[in-house]
């Protein structure tokens, strides 16, 4: 019934088309950094249609590649993969359809039930080698692997949104050179290389699949830090935390998360490593199969199917990495077969320990020096620039179902610091811009509206209490003039402050200091363009040293805060003109403003 499978995601938006072709939309299935996903039926049934944003579809380069990267994915056998069932690149918004996979994704399951057991995470071992040995066999590396990409269906696990990111990150227009497609904490040292053009290969993808194998049986990613750019140096200078992991499997993830890409086995070493042979299969593997036989059916074909070319693995290492026997899971870990509810993040590991023997068998030590200090410098780069956030997230939700959906974000509760609807005046007052008239900022009619009529920033007045440290801050605007933007100023004092400004197409974040140049630590994306004449629910919070951005509950991006000097400082709202858009009048209203503190 159509009824129930628009369950499975958020209604369609009036901006959103009913139909793409010949498929009738039924529901958003979530958003990310190249296009917005539907559910969707056709002929034969219920699909998911990944449809890309209007900016990339005005882009000649972003068509072509698009086009060379469907007629890979093409070719990528649906060996524990979401099946491409079409693509129309030539529409005049591109879009694919796959295979719609009815299971919730190893975050929700991890995150709902915990670790998984020994027998069920072997599948999912078995199942995402088995995905990447098929991917990588038709000439296609994911990019972006990650545990929202792994979908525990009935039968095998499925891994999607393989292949089509290349496309994105290789369009100049939409991927700058401090961008890159993919989630920190799955991403490969290499992909922080220092030397411009550093090819990537399938050996990115086998990292990932060491850090899904890792969170899947710990509950954690083997370099969690408490911000992106603390997790990205730890994979760069780090030994992975295995705490957890025993076995056979906690071997092969170790070569996987080798530093040096060549160090790393293939998918196909894997898979073989994995599957073992006959009698002497551990019991974890003969239990998975014994529940998932298609996983068993699929794993053989893509044996069949595929070459076994690639890295080769030292011998020594695979011996003393994979024993023929033993647990591959911590006691009393859980099955993912029943559907759950969603996740939060994983949560910080305990501290690093030593890399195991097999890790360090065969290491070249300079070479490998060479590599992570190539990467630092580029990092390094990154993180003084502003920059180490600007990654592009393919944000998903937690609703049961393809892991594609907007994830559920909710403001963590503190103590309340300032609390006023806005409706008359008092903590908030009214200003105006001396000698610009009809330019200011008024309470009236239940609202503080702040307008201005030429182009520029206007901060309007606000309460003269500082806060320091952690906060959320979430206000009602709503945007009443095209090409206005609604801003936030953040710890502002005599020093500077980070401004946050959302405008229709996305948010910046800017550091704006009085005695150095202002820079930007970064954008973040909406999924659609912010409604002009209808209320929004901005909801900001400080955490940690890292900036988190959402509206109406769906979260946007997280983007790190590095100046040690803005800690403290008042909080204040007001507009500026869309940079895109130079036609005044510019006008915003205000209403029920929430500043919490955070912490002790």
């Amino acid at each position: 019934m159509i009824g129930d499978a628009t369950t499975r995601g958020t209604p369609l938006r009036p901006t959103d088309p009913r139909t793409l072709g010949p498929y009738t939309l039924l529901a958003r299935l979530g958003s990310g950094g190249m296009g917005v996903v539907f559910l969707a039926r056709g002929a034969d049934g219920l699909v998911a249609i990944k449809m890309v944003h209007a900016e990339l579809a005005g882009d000649d380069e972003f068509r072509r590649r698009f086009r060379s990267e469907v007629e890979r994915a093409r070719s990528v056998p649906s060996f524990c993969t979401a099946e491409l069932l079409g693509a129309d690149p030539d529409a005049p918004r591109p879009y694919l359809v796959v295979e719609y996979v009815d299971g919730p994704s190893l975050t929700e399951v991890v995150a709902e039930r915990g670790p998984l057991s020994p027998a069920n995470l072997h599948a999912v071992a078995i199942g995402v080698a088995t995905a990447l040995t098929a991917i990588h066999d038709a000439g296609v590396i994911h990019r972006d692997l990650k545990p929202r990409n792994v979908l525990l269906a009935p039968g095998s696990p499925k891994v999607i949104d393989f292949g089509i990111a290349r496309a994105l990150e290789a369009t100049s227009q939409h991927t700058r050179t401090d961008q890159m497609v993919g989630t920190v904490a799955y991403m490969a040292p290499e992909r922080f290389s220092a030397q411009p053009g550093t090819p990537l290969t399938p050996a990115a993808d086998v990292f990932a699949w060491g850090c899904v194998v890792a969170y899947a049986g710990t509950g954690r990613t083997p370099f969690s830090g408490d911000s992106p750019a603390a997790t990205a140096a730890r994979i760069l200078t780090q030994p992975p935390d295995l705490a957890g992991l025993t076995g056979p499997l906690r071997g092969m993830v170790e070569l996987a998360l080798a530093t040096e890409p060549r160090e790393r086995p293939t998918a196909r070493d894997l898979l073989d490593m994995l599957l073992g042979a006959g009698p002497q299969r551990t019991p974890p593997l003969a239990e998975a199969f014994a529940a998932q036989p298609a996983l068993r059916t699929a794993a053989a074909e893509v044996q069949a199917a595929t070459s076994t070319g690639g890295h080769p693995i030292p011998r020594q290492r695979a011996a003393e990495g994979v024993p023929a026997a033993g647990p591959a899971g911590p006691a009393g870990a859980t099955a993912y077969f029943p559907p759950v509810a969603g996740p939060p993040e994983p949560p910080p590991g305990p501290p690093r320990g030593h890399r195991g023997a097999a890790r360090a068998a065969g290491r070249r030590p300079g070479r490998t020096r060479r590599v992570v200090v190539g990467a630092l410098a580029a990092f390094g780069a990154l993180v003084l620039a502003g920059l180490a956030a600007a990654v592009i997230h393919d944000y998903t939700s937690t609703t049961h179902g393809p892991a594609y959906v907007e994830t559920v974000y909710t403001l963590p509760q503190g103590t309340p610091f300032i609390a006023d609807s806005l409706s008359t005046g008092g903590q908030y007052l009214d200003s105006e811009i001396e000698g610009e008239t009809g330019s200011h900022c008024r309470i009236a009619d239940g609202a503080m509206r702040a307008q201005r009529v030429t182009p520029g920033v206007y901060q309007c007045e606000g309460p003269e209490k500082q806060l320091a440290g952690d906060h959320t801050v979430a206000v009602t605007a709503t945007v009443e003039q095209p090409g206005t933007c609604v801003a936030f100023w953040l710890h502002w004092s005599s020093r500077g402050s980070y401004v946050v400004t959302a405008c229709a197409a996305g948010v910046t974040v800017t550091v704006e200091q009085t005695d150095r140049d202002n820079y930007t630590l970064g954008d973040l994306v909406w999924d659609a363009p912010l409604p002009v004449g209808e209320p929004v629910r901005f909801e900001l919070a400080v955490e940690g040293g890292v900036l988190t951005v959402a509206h109406d509950g769906v979260y946007a991006g997280d983007i790190p805060l590095p100046e040690a000097g803005l800690d403290r400082g008042r909080t204040f709202f007001g507009i500026a003109s869309d940079p895109a858009d130079d036609t005044p009048p510019y006008a915003a209203s205000f209403s029920d403003v929430e500043i919490q503190t955070l912490g002790g």
